[in-house]
């Protein structure tokens, strides 16, 4: 029975390839050849894999957002209560932009003004995110934790907006973060709002 490679070497050349070159240049000025450059490979080899850069770049997004999914569901799971679970969600965010600012810059300023990017996989995974979000906070209305009446989408929107909101100006600035200071002012000023 022949073995199915879901990620040959050269693919996962070609997509650290992408990574690497992003945290020199704009993703708009990268060019397919530089990437075949940079990861040692054919140009053709980038198309065998991909249907082109945008194709690529969503692909190295969506592995980024899978690893941190995955962080986060760890985390998690470790916790019992809804303010511990929205604490890490939000302190883990704000570690993930601040250690990972071109992945980072590209979600924040670019991809949303791609129409096909709300297509992509990737999206799919913010998604995923998202749910998590909303998922916890029902929870923690179902449990009496939360204030009786706190509209779980509406209050989703408001963490995650932010989040991006209090690291995006050090982002695009490339200044320093202090995580531990915006994670504790974001979760002490929402949190105060819907206990009980």
């Amino acid at each position: 029975m022949k073995s199915k490679k879901t990620n040959p070497p050269g693919r996962i050349k070609i997509m650290k390839s992408l990574s690497t070159l992003m945290e020199k240049k704009d993703f708009a000025s990268i060019t397919t050849s530089e990437i075949a450059m940079e990861a040692g490979v054919t140009e053709g080899l980038i198309y065998k894999y991909f249907k082109d850069k945008k194709d690529l770049l969503y692909k190295v997004l969506e592995e980024h957002f899978q690893l941190f999914q995955e962080k986060i569901n760890i985390e998690i799971a470790k916790k019992t209560s809804t303010f511990e679970k929205l604490e890490v969600i939000i302190n883990t965010s704000l570690e993930s932009w601040t250690a990972s600012k071109v992945f980072a810059k590209i979600l924040l300023l670019e991809v949303r003004s791609y129409p096909d990017y709300y297509k992509s996989h990737a999206y799919e995974l913010i998604k995923v995110y998202a749910r998590t979000v909303a998922k916890i906070i029902e929870q923690g209305i179902e449990a009496g934790e939360v204030k009786k009446g706190t509209d779980h989408k509406v209050l989703t929107k408001i963490i995650l907006g932010a989040i991006e909101h209090a690291c995006l100006g050090d982002i695009i600035f490339e200044r320093e973060i202090d995580i531990h200071y915006l994670s504790t002012n974001i979760c002490k000023t929402i949190f105060k709002g819907i206990q009980p």
